[in-house]
């Protein structure tokens, strides 16, 4: 990296964390995991930037609202409330809609746009670039680290420089990866003679009432050496300040559980701080942590003496492992929990459970399978001795047997079940009881009907939907999605357009617009749609290709195999990025560089249609017909009596010198929907005259 631009930096090295004598103005955040849990740090930046922020650009804060107070609901002293969401109104014991994983990364990008583009506008402005000093990184919990890698990867120096600092430890991948591309590396400037630690009491003391995060050795070693009573005792007086004080979700899930799972009684208040902690966090969707307080939870819990609570610790952490792509993990719980207790209950949600990974994540689905274990779960929902949770309970899982059915491709069957579910329920329920999963059966409703090509219907529980839950964006985009089925692409970006407004930058929200203003004819604003994507998910394939093809239609080949080139980085054997490799070097004229892409393409992948067919416009334009032609029957065996492709093996007929085979292709073409009359008649011609 050059030294003489702006870079973020990474100092990485041994010693205690000093102070830094850093600029003026920086922003100096501890990351420790210990402090607040998840996004602990960002709160610190964003507590920091946002009162100028909200002073200066209060169009800016309100646009990122949903994203800034998602995982931090502490900033609505600065900010504002977040919106009201049917999920966020729910019970817990009424919620049926968990997030997860992608849906924090998601709003982990909208702190990060919010961020660098307070950053612009401050440099456009004529003042510094905005500094920030995140220190204890290797401490912090996996959201803040993927954020911070995201803020690294996207972030200008020149606007927002990022200092972060790192002990000994251990680091994600992806934050180590962008540490190494993006961050100028330094050691860590020796700071004279340390001042001698404190020893005894009084340092753990320090230790304890710092929550554990003091990188001080001769605190950690004092706290280490400590008689296990004296240390319990300071926990436990800790953990009583904190509540005092009122902890927030962040302290409770970080600081609180810490000290009550150290303190005198981790079996008992232990126990409870980390199951509160743990149902905040599968609400919020903080997958990480919610696998991590699982099994914390499950050391200090007796599954003999509390065995709804290991259930719940192993469930949620089980389900939580799915997102983070620890499926095994996930499977090793769920039949731990089976084979330890005989509670039907238990049973039936883990059958479920395991019924959910055979039919939607493992590799290879086994749909059979994933029926024999919901089959379980619907059996014991239906002899349930309370008829409260009999009728609830058989409804949830007669919808679990739907998406399995759905999956088999028994569509009526599958809508049958969804349709008996509501039914059922708006007989025997008020209006306002389980008012979330009831959207969730209508979702589920609309989808199916969808893909039975009912799309009055389904457009009939979309708009329902839209109206009772609007901030939940998915319905807007399946609206849409109608919309432009129906040809109506005015509807459709308003109904996109109206999800941009609400949601957080959901990447395929964007590709999804941006696929819509294309076909719209409207190519600058699909660009700036499948810029943003990229911005945040430079290896979406299917994004870059969508881009690559629009420019390639503004003829900006440069820019064009620019985006391809990108793509083949990631993926150097991508069927279809070669594809569009020979595609734009075709429409360059250079044939030979594009007969080599798709040739390649075609080995990778020798029934991918595009590469056979501009392959064979390659061959005819170098002279070899007889090839164009074997390219061009390949094609119609994959794709059926097309008449834009006999045509073209007609013209490839014509011109290897056998006009009675291209008269056959002409005329066959002339029967088929959709021909272009003209030409086949002009080329016909050719043949008879």
């Amino acid at each position: 990296m050059n030294p003489q631009m702006a870079s973020h930096r990474w100092i990485a090295g041994t010693l205690p964390t000093p102070a830094e004598p850093d600029e003026d103005g920086t922003v100096t955040a501890r990351c420790h995991r210990r402090l607040r849990g998840p996004y602990t740090g960002v709160d610190t930046v964003l507590r920091a930037v946002l009162p100028e922020a909200v002073r200066r650009w209060p169009e800016l804060v309100d646009f990122h609202r949903v994203e800034l107070l998602y995982g931090m609901p502490e900033l609505e002293d600065l900010i504002g409330p977040a919106p009201r969401t049917l999920a966020l109104d729910s019970s817990y014991r009424e919620r049926t809609r968990f997030f997860g994983a992608g849906m924090i990364r998601c709003m982990s990008q909208g702190v990060v746009t919010f961020l660098t583009e307070h950053a612009r506008r401050l440099r456009t402005a004529g003042e510094p670039p905005l500094r920030l000093l995140l220190t204890q990184v290797e401490h912090a919990e996996p959201t803040t680290q993927e954020l911070i890698a995201l803020l690294l990867r996207r972030a200008d120096p020149e606007r927002l420089r990022v200092t972060v600092r790192t002990g000994p430890g251990e680091l994600p991948a992806d934050l180590r990866d962008a540490l190494r591309r993006y961050a100028e590396r330094a050691e860590p400037a020796a700071d004279g003679e340390r001042a001698p630690g404190r020893g005894g009491e009084e340092a753990v003391r320090s230790y304890v009432r710092g929550d554990c995060t003091s990188d001080d050795p001769a605190e950690q070693r004092a706290y280490r050496e400590a008689a296990p009573e004296l240390r319990a005792r300071l926990h436990d007086r800790r953990a009583e300040e904190l509540e005092r004080a009122g902890a927030g979700p962040g302290q409770r899930v970080g600081a609180l559980t810490h000290h009550r799972e150290h303190g005198g009684d981790p079996a008992g208040a232990g126990r409870a701080a980390l199951l509160e902690a743990q149902r905040y966090c599968v609400e919020v969707g903080f997958s990480a942590a919610v696998v991590d307080l699982g099994l914390r939870g499950r050391a200090v819990t007796d599954p003999d003496e509390h065995q709804h609570d290991f259930w719940e610790f192993t469930q949620q952490a089980a389900a939580a492992c799915i997102p983070l792509g620890r499926t095994e993990q996930s499977m090793e719980l769920y039949l731990d929990v089976i084979q330890r207790f005989p509670d039907p209950k238990v049973h039936m949600m883990t059958s479920y459970s395991i019924a959910m990974l055979h039919t939607r994540f493992l590799r290879p689905r086994d749909h059979d399978l994933a029926l024999r274990w919901q089959n379980n779960a619907a059996a014991i929902a239906s002899i349930l001795p309370d008829e409260a949770e009999r009728l609830t309970f058989s409804v949830f899982h007669d919808n679990g047997l739907a998406l399995v059915e759905m999956h088999r491709g028994n569509l009526e069957r599958a809508l049958s079940l969804v349709e008996s579910c509501i039914a059922r329920l708006d007989a025997r329920l008020t209006e306002d009881q389980w008012r979330l999963h009831r959207s969730q059966l209508l979702y589920n409703r609309a989808r199916l009907l969808t893909a039975t090509d009912r799309l009055d219907e389904a457009f009939a529980d979309y708009s329902t939907l839209v109206d009772l839950d609007p901030y939940y964006t998915d319905y807007l985009s399946e609206r849409a999605r109608i919309h432009r089925v129906r040809g109506d692409f005015d509807a459709a970006l308003a109904d996109y357009d109206r999800a941009v407004e609400l949601a957080p930058p959901f990447p395929e929200l964007y590709y999804n617009r941006g696929t819509a203003r294309a076909e719209a004819g409207d190519p600058k604003g699909a660009l700036a749609d499948f810029g943003y994507a990229l911005e945040m998910e430079p290896d979406d394939l299917d994004t870059r290709l969508a881009r690559a093809e629009l420019l390639l239609e503004e003829e900006e080949f440069d820019a064009a195999m620019a985006d391809v080139e990108a793509g083949l980085e990631r993926r150097p054997e991508d069927a279809r990025l070669l594809c569009m490799r020979g595609t734009v070097a075709l429409q360059r004229g250079d044939l030979a560089e594009a007969l080599a892409a798709l040739d390649a393409a075609l080995a990778r992948d020798p029934e991918y249609p595009a590469a056979l067919l501009n392959r064979a416009v390659v061959q005819h334009e170098q002279g070899r017909p007889a090839a164009a032609v074997a390219d061009l029957t390949a094609l119609l065996d994959l794709v059926g009596e097309d008449p834009d492709v006999l045509l073209n093996r007609g013209i490839a007929h014509l011109a290897d010198g056998r006009p009675d085979l291209a008269l056959a292709d002409f005329d066959r073409a002339l029967a088929l929907p959709g021909a272009d009359l003209a030409e086949l008649a002009a080329h016909r011609a050719r043949c008879t005259g």
